[in-house]
């Protein structure tokens, strides 16, 4: 984890370096319910750039998108493509866009010990919640993933996100004692619940996880939690559980106001004002993508 000292997070734009040469543009899921996008992996990325102040063009997956497998979200600049939050993050911090700047070395250590619980307590329920339990999936995943992308692709790409997800699921939950879907499925949910249990005793009173600065993991907590607080589903385990945790209700309700001041129809996000941290975060339609 990377490691600065001094200045005030309101200068972190740029920090250590000028503005990159060419524009960074991010490729993600678009939003809804509230949200700037309903998926985690693209809340993820958009929290990071408002923290850090990254300068993003947010191109949005429309129907004239062509990518087959769902890889998204997608950071492109002139020389490089880079998939998958981490691996964005990290090439984020390398163009100074850095939101962990003033953490301590214990504090670092934390953020990846928590980063790793998530992904293996809480993403599990996540990936669940959507695009599994047949009831979301069929009235609200689905219907809302497939809407935004051309046909045929719209009848084959949700399914197939379905199926990764399931494999994703038992790849880190299947293994004995836990042989069937149905135990599987009861231990995730157990799991999600303390990790939620566990979140929220930490950050506590705190407005964010080290303090009064959101960081990477503010980045995480915010891109896992803020679509199952926000999302209607039919299906709602989880959801109950969260919405009982007021200060993480609160803490998603508060990044989407200090950070994601965003006027909308429908959908569709424009953007309406500035927000407090990396105010060149602009939304259009997305391109053909390979």
């Amino acid at each position: 984890m990377e490691r600065r000292g001094g200045g005030h997070f309101r200068g972190a734009r740029g920090r250590g370096g000028g503005k990159m040469a060419a524009p960074l543009e991010l490729r993600c899921w678009g939003g809804g319910w509230g949200l700037p996008s309903v998926h985690s992996e693209s809340l993820v990325v958009l929290a990071y750039a408002k923290f850090s102040g990254a300068p993003l063009k947010v191109s949005v997956i429309d129907n004239t998108w062509r990518g087959s497998r769902g890889d998204v979200p997608v950071l492109t600049s002139e020389d490089n493509t880079v998939s998958q939050p981490a691996k964005i993050l990290n090439f984020l911090r390398k163009q100074k866009y850095n939101a962990d700047y003033h953490l301590s070395a214990k504090q670092g250590a934390d953020t990846l010990a928590y980063i790793a619980l998530l992904e293996e307590k809480l993403l599990p329920a996540v990936l669940h919640t959507f695009w599994v339990e047949n009831d979301n999936y069929f009235t609200v995943t689905k219907p809302w993933f497939a809407s935004r992308i051309p046909f045929p692709l719209s009848l084959i790409l949700p399914g197939r996100m379905s199926k990764r997800a399931l494999n994703r699921i038992l790849l880190t939950k299947g293994e004995p004692p836990l042989f069937h879907l149905k135990e599987v499925e009861a231990q995730i949910y157990r799991d999600a619940k303390e990790c939620l249990n566990l979140l929220s005793d930490r950050l506590g009173t705190s407005q964010f996880f080290f303090g009064d600065t959101p960081t990477t993991l503010d980045a995480y907590v915010f891109g896992f939690l803020a679509p199952l607080y926000k999302v209607r589903f039919p299906k709602v385990q989880l959801q109950e559980h969260l919405k009982q945790l007021s200060n993480l209700c609160r803490f998603c309700d508060d990044i989407l106001s200090c950070y994601f001041r965003l006027s909308f129809s429908g959908d569709s996000y424009i953007k309406a004002g500035k927000s407090n941290a990396s105010e060149d975060i602009s939304y259009k339609g997305l391109g053909t993508m390979e």
